[in-house]
């Protein structure tokens, strides 16, 4: 109660009301009553008159052909009009948020229009003749001037001029046409097109008169031919007929008279032309009511076809919204349809599945067959799915039921395939195109013959390639079950709707394709997995001497600068790998079980190529030591970290991983795959996933006793330890780090500064080969030229390149001088800037340069000896 008399007070207040709403209403609040007056329908107020005449017009002189249009036709009652649709015009979200009035708004009779209720004045109309300046007399006597006349016909013209709705606004014009003219019946045709562009006539109105509802003046759609008849010869020829008898008229048809007992006496019939004075309908008028003997005057005539002229232009307007609205509708339901294709991406059974249920229910064929075009095979299909349309009923994500493929014609599809066109055929037993059309004369005893077939390719994303066809037969009226021909709608429909089944069908292929491919490779880790671990009972037999006998780090001279491995067996590496850990506290500090790190060792020893010269395990365990030997005697360790340690020793010993004896710009010019999958420092990226590999495989978990956040730290700096190893790197990067120990400005706190100095240690090491005592380098850089000139045989061989004079065997009398040229470039800096780090790792320094004298001393007897032979 409170809040009625709330709502009374506000309806007496209105200036109130409306400051009240201006102040305080919000954005939702005015959307809601914006929603509000587009939605909702009224009611007709019309008053209900039973029509007197509904089976068939009485102007043809042959029976009309009456059928269901393949039109929608109105259905009975106010249909309403759809919703104004989303302009097809890209707007800003800006200009999309301005408060503006709907474009298109519903009237209070719930018809569509361009102008709101406070924008339009309601015209009343005034009976069955004109009152002030109207018909007041038989035969038009007494009608008032003829300025009356153009005002009112204007007013009448304002009245239709908004409406957008046809159905509502063919009977507007009815209405108008009885004030106008006052006849007994009255009919309106639209021309329609079929898929063959031929004209015919539909009626939106059908024998109504006066008092006649819109509900049933739209009750009845009944389709007439082109030509044909009275109203058939108006639209064909575009001129009105004033018959006053009809049954002197040779093209009237009097079988309904007779069969209703109604008399038929005379007929006013004028086109509707357009702006363009294109036929656009007929509107016919029969039996004046109150005219002499029954005839339309001339008045009438001219009255009629005045107001005629206006009405076809808004009628057209309104048949372009109509148009547009089955547009979007149409538009709409392809983005439905294409999102329920797109739910599916998994499995292309499943998506077949949908593919052709909803092609079904929406074309009304009896079956839908989806053939997949084998990729290895022009003249064959991978797989077919097919089904009929009394099994839309089941569940659409239940497995492909069985059925007889023997009984599926493959040659329209082939033909479809290989042309890549559209195939559309109203009777396949009537087409003489194809040399197996006797086949489908023989199927007249199946149950379900094929008559009639749309047939249309399914393309890929480029459009360049069929990957599939959909395969229609038999359309069905949707009302009888009678079998039909598929018109030019159901092309375009299909050959749209087959643009989304192309991508969704492709993307699955896809999916299908990388799943197998991420299982193969889920096989083939774990193979290599498998073959690149270490056996266990290696392992074992390494644990068991490990345990008894460790060599002390002293008694392999592992902490020397001037270490070599050359009289160390295989075993004794291992175990001596084992000791570095042990001495750095990385056993202890990580929790390493004893069993995972010999088996580590064992498989990061097992995946370096035993044919390769110089890049193999030993240079790794050289690598290694020498980083051993800067943490313990160069006494680098106090300044680093236990995680630091870590993942310089594991990086020192895994750099290298899997090297082929080729460098990085062979692997690239050579087109190998491992360069498509790195852009830049390709081995070393290699070496790291090999790295990866060992580390996360069983039994070699050497970092299982780190925290979640230990273990992606430690990965981070032995990944970017590995590929500091590139040369190509070092120098970009190594003019930062000697900028900054030049000048004291290295400072041990800052993460960058350490990074730097990582990556400077690993290059350090990676060299550390130029170091060693004058026996040892020569024999390594025999190793390394030997490496080398295998790189260059195989670049004139396999890339018809002459190889650089560092690969190139026919300019190895240049090797001492290269090495000279090498300590200069890449060596003595960086250890120069080392020692003043720490002084204790100045032996690497003097290593280096002693190694630089008799290169060269080398040099320059082997250009003595080029100038002698030239003497």
């Amino acid at each position: 109660m409170e809040g009625e008399r709330m709502e009374a007070w506000l309806d007496d207040n209105p200036e109130f009301t409306h400051s009240y709403f201006i102040r305080k209403a919000t954005r939702e609040m005015v959307n809601a009553w914006f929603a509000e007056r587009v939605h909702t329908i009224q009611p007709s107020t019309s008053k209900e008159h039973p029509s007197q005449r509904t089976q068939q017009s009485l102007t043809e002189s042959t029976p009309p052909t009456i059928s269901i249009s393949d039109s929608p036709c109105p259905s009975p009652g106010p249909v309403p009009s759809p919703a104004p649709s989303t302009p097809t015009r890209k707007i800003s979200a800006s200009e999309f948020d301005r408060p503006l009035r709907p474009i298109v708004v519903k009237d209070s009779e719930g018809s569509l229009t361009f102008l709101s209720d406070t924008d339009r004045e309601a015209v009343p109309l005034r009976g069955s003749v004109m009152g002030e300046g109207g018909v007041t007399a038989p035969g038009g006597a007494g009608r008032g001037s003829e300025g009356d006349r153009c005002a009112r016909l204007l007013e009448l013209v304002k009245d239709v001029s908004s409406h957008l709705d046809v159905t509502a606004l063919c009977h507007k014009i009815f209405l108008h046409i009885n004030e106008l003219i006052a006849a007994d019946r009255y009919s309106l045709f639209l021309v329609g097109e079929d898929s063959s562009n031929r004209k015919f006539l539909v009626s939106r109105l059908f024998d109504v008169a006066e008092g006649t509802t819109l509900e049933e003046s739209s009750s009845s759609c009944i389709r007439l031919e082109w030509n044909k008849g009275i109203v058939g010869h108006v639209a064909a020829t575009g001129q009105p007929l004033n018959i006053k008898n009809a049954y002197e008229d040779p093209r009237f048809n009097a079988e309904v008279d007779l069969i209703t007992g109604y008399k038929t006496q005379s007929i006013l019939c004028l086109p509707i032309k357009n702006h363009k004075n294109e036929v656009v309908g007929v509107a016919q008028a029969i039996n004046k009511k109150c005219g002499e003997d029954g005839a339309f005057t001339d008045q009438d005539e001219k009255d009629f076809s005045a107001y005629l002229a206006f009405s076809g232009i808004v009628l057209h307007n309104a048949q372009l919204y109509e148009t547009s609205q089955l547009e979007n509708r149409r538009n709409q339901v392809l983005l439905d349809l294409a999102s329920l294709i797109f739910e599916e991406q998994q499995c292309l059974e499943v998506l077949l599945r949908k593919i052709a249920g909803t092609i079904l229910s929406f074309m009304q064929a009896q079956a839908c067959t989806v053939f997949i075009a084998d990729e290895d095979s022009m003249n064959s299909f991978s797989s077919v799915f097919h089904m009929e349309y009394e099994e839309l009923s089941e569940v659409m994500d239940s497995p492909k039921r069985e059925c007889d493929m023997g009984q599926i014609n493959y040659m329209y599809a082939q033909y479809v395939k290989n042309t890549m066109q559209p195939l559309n055929i109203a009777d396949v037993t009537k087409d003489q195109r194809f040399p197996w059309t006797s086949e489908n004369t023989a199927q007249h005893h199946t149950s379900n013959p094929i008559r009639s077939l749309l047939c249309t390719p399914i393309r890929n994303g480029k459009k360049d390639k069929v990957i599939g066809v959909c395969q229609l037969v038999n359309k069905m009226d949707e009302g009888s079950l009678c079998r039909k021909t598929f018109n030019r709608n159901d092309e375009q429909f299909l050959e749209a709707f087959a643009v989304f089944c192309g991508l969704g069908i492709q993307n699955t292929q896809m999916y299908e394709t990388v799943e197998r491919a991420m299982a193969k490779q889920e096989v083939t880790l774990e193979v290599l997995s498998y073959h690149a671990s270490a056996a266990d009972e290696e392992s074992q037999e390494l644990q068991v001497t490990a345990v008894a006998t460790i060599p002390s780090a002293q008694s392999l001279r592992l902490l020397d600068f001037s270490f070599s491995d050359f009289d160390l067996s295989d075993t004794e590496t291992t175990l001596a790998t084992v000791r570095m850990f042990v001495d750095l506290n990385l056993v202890q500090n990580f929790q390493m079980k004893h069993k995972d790190l010999c088996q580590w060792v064992l498989s990061v020893k097992k995946n370096y190529r035993k044919n390769v010269a110089y890049h193999n395990w030993r240079h790794a365990f050289n690598t290694s030591q020498c980083m051993f030997t800067l943490l313990k005697s160069g006494r680098l360790q106090n300044y680093l970290s236990d995680l630091e340690v870590l993942a310089l020793m594991i990086a020192t010993l895994c750099h290298d991983l899997d090297h082929r004896g080729v460098n990085n710009s062979y692997i690239q010019r050579s087109d190998h795959p491992l360069a498509q999958l790195y852009c830049h420092s390709t081995m070393e990226h290699h070496h790291f996933d090999q790295c990866l590999m060992i580390l996360n495989s069983p039994g070699n978990q050497i970092l299982s006793g780190l925290s979640l956040d230990e273990y992606k730290a430690t990965l981070k700096m032995i990944e970017r330890a590995i590929l500091a190893t590139d040369l190509a790197l070092y120098m970009k990067r190594r003019g930062e780090f000697f900028e900054l120990t030049k000048n004291n400005q290295f400072v041990w706190q800052d993460d960058h500064h350490r990074e730097l100095l990582r990556s400077m240690l690993m290059t350090a090491c990676d060299i550390s080969a130029i170091t060693k005592p004058w026996p040892v380098q020569k024999r390594i850089a025999e190793l390394v030229a030997t490496e080398f000139f295998e790189q260059g045989d195989k670049e004139r061989r396999e890339l018809n390149i002459i190889p650089s004079d560092l690969m190139n065997r026919e300019k190895r009398d240049k090797i001492p001088s290269m090495q000279v040229s090498f300590i200069d470039a890449i060596c003595t800096q960086l250890y120069e800037t080392l020692a003043g780090m720490s002084e204790f790792c100045s032996p690497l320094l003097e290593g280096c340069q002693k190694n630089r004298q008799h290169w060269k001393r080398l040099a320059e007897e082997g250009d003595k000896d080029s100038v002698n032979g030239l003497v």
